[in-house]
């Protein structure tokens, strides 16, 4: 099974062909008519762009996935692309800035980041330190998702993690979830009502909570039907579902100015949320939009090895 397109932040001839299947270009919206939704071409660091997709509308919460500084699979791309530290943190502070900028008083943010280990963990610790400037924000978790593949040496740990860090503004409202692993571990026992009672009678629930470190979450590939051929950075589904579930409401609104693949739009659309989502690149805001129309049209939430761009032949 091969999927139909190649990465497409490193084949620009195949790149290339698909700007001419775009509905949208730079600083133009498409808006949903159904739910509400927007997809833009805009960029993350410019206010005024940001501005004109949330309509003077505020976001309960932000899912931010930026480049991350890294080269991935070794290729340093226009899209993922590395700078210098300094160029780095000020490109960071601008897309953080206009995301505080559009938050409700009470609201979360979560930022995906990664860590370089063989250039002394940058972006990550830089990036943190940055973030204490922004005093409108406390941070609040340091999640781990631990990926089922990762790249390898016979020299060092297998690098198999992925770094999600999450910060409030102001003292908005947590909505406890859970995940599909039963407990099976009983004990911790405690006198309750004159009774002596152990956990799982205690329990709200008879599965786990997740904690800050994120182990039941399939890593997307190419035989997953919520897979997106050519997306080089994919965030899994069922991760982005349960940070909306637990920092938002049915009918609020998110955002995500780094749309790539529009997993954060299929979450916002399964979960009875808007979401005003952009992306610089006209090829990914025009992916999103046909992976929300995909999904209404057959009920699937990507294309797994088929070609999101069929008029390609």
């Amino acid at each position: 099974m091969k999927e139909a397109l190649p990465r497409l932040d490193s084949n620009l001839n195949v790149y290339k062909s698909l700007l001419s299947f775009c509905r949208l270009k730079r600083g133009e919206i498409w808006e949903d008519p159904l739910r509400g939704h927007r997809v833009g071409v805009l960029d993350a660091c410019s206010e005024q762009e940001i501005a004109l997709l949330m309509k003077d509308r505020r976001a309960v919460l932000a899912i931010q996935d930026p480049p991350y500084n890294i080269k991935v699979g070794n290729k340093n791309t226009e899209h993922l692309f590395r700078l210098d530290m300094k160029s780095y943190l000020e490109f960071s502070q601008k897309w953080v800035a206009n995301t505080i900028a559009f938050l409700e008083k009470n609201s979360h943010l979560y930022i995906w980041l990664g860590a370089d280990q063989n250039r002394g963990f940058q972006p990550l610790p830089d990036f943190m330190l940055m973030m204490r400037n922004f005093a409108t924000l406390t941070s609040r978790s340091f999640i781990t998702m631990r990926n089922q593949r990762g790249y390898g040496t016979q020299k060092n740990w297998m690098c198999a993690r992925q770094e999600l860090l999450y910060y409030v503004k102001g003292s908005p409202d947590f909505n406890v979830c859970y995940t599909d692993i039963p407990k099976v571990l009983k004990g911790y026992y405690k006198v309750v009502n004159g009774r002596v009672t152990e956990n799982l009678e205690r329990s709200k629930s008879d599965r786990i909570r997740p904690g800050n470190v994120w182990l039941d979450i399939q890593q997307v590939f190419y035989k997953m039907e919520e897979n997106v051929p050519g997306a080089y950075a994919q965030k899994p589904l069922k991760a982005i579902l349960r940070i909306i579930e637990t920092s938002s409401k049915r009918g609020e609104l998110i955002c995500d100015f780094f749309a790539h693949s529009g997993t954060t739009l299929i979450g916002a659309e399964l979960s009875e949320r808007m979401a005003f989502v952009s992306d610089i690149d006209p090829v990914f805001a025009e992916i999103t939009i046909r992976r929300l129309e995909n999904f209404r049209q057959n009920g699937k939430t990507g294309w797994q090895c088929e070609n999101p761009f069929p008029e390609l032949g």
